[in-house]
């Protein structure tokens, strides 16, 4: 299953996150997961939220650029080797990973990895093919919490 996620584009300055996580507060929106990068000039905040429509719209009208793509969570064994594993599966596919970023919650040796692919259809077909367990955005709600 695809779960989306918001992209934002912020100025590199400092407290830029702020208001953005202000107003997801206020709105009683909930951050599951969240990832940031940056260059010399911006910064893109990537996040899972519990309500992504609600969200955009909010952030949107506040002035925001958002931006909603679509990636792919998965779950894996929290283990030396564990991703070197997963990302066997994808050695010469053709499929690319543009981005990802992990995180471990907890429960029972385990962990969410949020993927974004540039063929998502055909690396999921992979991923359940080879047992590895595709997360839907519920379990990933409720998972990364």
């Amino acid at each position: 299953m695809k779960i989306h996620q918001l992209s934002l584009f912020l100025e590199n300055q400092p407290g830029q996150m702020l208001e953005p996580c202000r107003l997801l507060a206020r709105a009683g929106i909930d951050i599951r997961t969240l990832s940031l990068a940056d260059t010399r000039q911006f910064g893109i905040l990537r996040a899972i939220v519990s309500d992504w429509k609600n969200a955009a719209v909010l952030l949107q009208n506040a002035g925001y650029v958002v931006n909603v793509t679509e990636v792919v969570a998965v779950e894996v064994a929290d283990r030396p080797g564990g991703l070197a594993e997963l990302m066997a599966l994808f050695e010469n596919s053709g499929i690319n990973i543009e981005y990802m970023y992990a995180f471990p919650f907890g429960r029972q040796g385990r962990a969410v990895l949020i993927f974004r692919f540039d063929q998502p259809d055909a690396a999921i077909e992979r991923l359940r093919a080879a047992g590895i367990d595709v997360v839907d955005s519920v379990d990933v709600y409720n998972k990364i919490s």
